[in-house]
């Protein structure tokens, strides 16, 4: 039987923690940056965690 393939749209944007939490990173923070404030943007460079009912398929994605 042959491998599974990690599907690559998702392994470029999810990442799974030590204790198995998926994380994201977020939207807004690529360009146009001038016209945010320092604040928006030093909040917009912290992952966050992605919803709990997305998990699964996204966890079914990455191959974990």
């Amino acid at each position: 039987m042959p491998k599974n393939k990690t599907h690559s749209g998702a392994k470029k944007r999810f990442r799974v923690t030590g204790k198995g939490k998926v994380m994201r990173e977020q939207t807004n923070a690529r360009h146009y940056l001038e016209h945010k404030s320092s604040r928006r943007t030093r909040r917009l460079a912290m992952d966050q965690t992605v919803s709990q009912a997305d998990v699964k398929n996204i966890k079914k994605l990455l191959g974990k």
